[in-house]
């Protein structure tokens, strides 16, 4: 029984509001895009300027030019290890395969030089400079140079060389890894995308307590109380 029908009718027709206004969210109706993909490139776009940190990584690599170091690194496919020698040899590094086994001979900064090189040309969207280099998209090669750094921190522990496998760890996640999540999205300055921004954010509180009242006066309109 519906102990209260004002409120059971007005939270139902709330809640109906609700998921219409959801199906609607969720048509391509917004630039093509349902209006999550919408927003989350949005945020994505004016979120890039901050996790540029390649300039300052490329300055703290300068400390082991000079320092040569000997990896072996373990690729997911042979037809990956390849590409690892590709990459490798642009760094002016010796490199020898064996299936899917990589050994690595050369320079660690002039390495990560390279790999930072790389890392800035594919934040900055140039994939046919990579292109252009390597033979391959963009994507791939932040990849594979995200894996192969992955498996070179391995190594260097391995060795004790933890201080090595520090700095890449760091050309690893503030290097490539941004470069590979950001590349394809053009970067905005958030000053331009304010008043979007404040009316997503004050449109998702709104949206969220509007589910929430429809519950709960659905539930009141039951005879349905919190007491404590």
């Amino acid at each position: 029984m519906i102990a209260h029908k004002k409120e059971f009718y007005g939270g139902f027709v709330m809640n109906i509001g609700f998921w219409i206004v959801f199906a609607i969210g969720m048509s391509p109706l917004f630039n093509g895009q349902n209006i999550l993909n919408y927003m989350d490139n949005l945020y994505n776009t004016i979120s890039k300027k901050s996790a540029y940190y390649i300039p300052k990584v490329q300055k703290e690599v300068q400390e082991y030019k000079g320092q040569q170091v000997t990896l072996d690194i373990k690729a997911g496919s042979s037809e990956q290890a390849e590409r690892f020698a590709k990459l490798f040899a642009a760094g002016n590094a010796q490199v020898a395969v064996d299936g899917v086994n990589v050994k690595v001979e050369g320079g660690l900064g002039v390495m990560l030089d390279n790999m930072l090189s790389d890392a800035d040309v594919a934040f900055d969207n140039d994939g046919d400079a990579i292109a252009a280099k390597y033979g391959m998209e963009a994507k791939q090669v932040m990849y594979d140079w995200w894996y192969a750094l992955k498996e070179a921190q391995k190594d260097l522990n391995k060795q004790k060389m933890f201080k090595e496998a520090k700095i890449i760890s760091k050309v690893q996640t503030r290097g490539v890894e941004p470069a590979y999540n950001y590349y394809g999205i053009k970067a905005e300055n958030i000053k331009d995308k304010a008043v979007i921004v404040i009316v997503s954010l004050v449109g998702y509180v709104i949206y969220t307590l509007w589910f929430g009242f429809s519950i709960l006066f659905m539930f009141e309109g039951w005879g349905l109380k919190l007491e404590h």
